[in-house]
């Protein structure tokens, strides 16, 4: 199974929260569009077909990516960063 990365889910992650704050704030077309474009990309990078469960794994995703020393693997071997 192919991980997806940490610092995409991440922008992802941030993105969405950013247009969800912007279109409680003020819906306009433009918001809507673009977090529809935001939903869609964070739930097939997650591999989910519900952005509920995209955001949880994405959030797991992070977790277990802090766990990992930088430019290490989980295997002990150095990354290319």
């Amino acid at each position: 199974m192919i991980v997806p990365d940490p610092k995409v889910a991440r922008t992802l992650l941030a993105r969405y929260a950013t247009l969800k704050i912007a279109q409680a704030e003020r819906e306009r077309p433009q918001t809507v569009c673009e977090l529809q474009d935001v939903t869609y990309t964070l739930c097939l990078l997650m591999g989910t077909a519900d952005v509920r469960e995209a955001v949880a794994a994405a959030d797991a995703l992070l977790e277990s990516a802090a766990a990992v020393p930088v430019g290490k693997s989980e295997s002990g071997l150095f990354l290319a960063v």
